[in-house]
């Protein structure tokens, strides 16, 4: 596989090729490690409460962690032929998702929506109040599905985790809309 990924500009890869493509309307972000149904759901899940289709996206840089390698990065391309199209960036924060994708519906689980509010991401919590309100105005939402917690409770995005002025920045999915208890965290333990 070409190195095509290490561009500044987001390449789309779909059926296994770079393809010239129209900017999506909703993105799953994520680091695939692996790919599994949890993924896949959420993004249907999504697709049906937006009325359009998800992407995914994979950054090969992460707020948490060092720079993906690219064996890594064509491993994690390599388990989307025939899933759907992903689009590779370099865009480690929604902040510089949402330059790269205005107007996106990014779709998430619940545990990565309390790290997009946690001001430790951002410095002070003044600093990630400006990040919330720069998402807004770029025309992004964060569509939240449920996700079970360090306790083994599952839990779903009820707005009260962010201040009233964020509250339009958030599309819940209910348990209902989306409930799958899997994580590639599992399912690296169990390998």
């Amino acid at each position: 596989m070409t190195r095509f990924w290490l561009t500044p500009t987001p390449v789309c890869i779909d059926r296994g090729e770079v393809r010239s493509a129209p900017p999506p309307r909703a993105l799953l972000p994520g680091s695939f490690n692996p790919l599994h149904r949890g993924h896949t759901a959420l993004a249907r899940a999504a697709a049906l409460r937006l009325g359009c289709d998800v992407h995914f996206e994979l950054s090969w840089h992460n707020v948490d962690k060092p720079p993906l390698a690219p064996e890594d990065v064509e491993r994690r391309v390599a388990q989307f032929v025939g899933v759907g199209p992903l689009w590779l960036t370099q865009a480690p924060t929604f902040l510089e998702k949402a330059a790269l994708f205005p107007g996106v519906a990014f779709v998430l689980g619940w545990d990565t929506a309390l790290r997009v509010i946690d001001p430790k991401y951002y410095g002070s919590p003044a600093a990630r109040d400006a990040a919330l309100r720069r998402l807004l105005e770029s025309g992004c939402r964060l569509v939240v599905g449920g996700r079970i917690d360090g306790q083994g409770v599952f839990r779903v995005w009820n707005g009260h985790e962010v201040g009233d002025e964020f509250v339009p920045l958030f599309i819940a999915l209910s348990e209902a809309d989306f409930r799958e208890d899997i994580s590639s965290t599992q399912l690296r333990r169990r390998r």
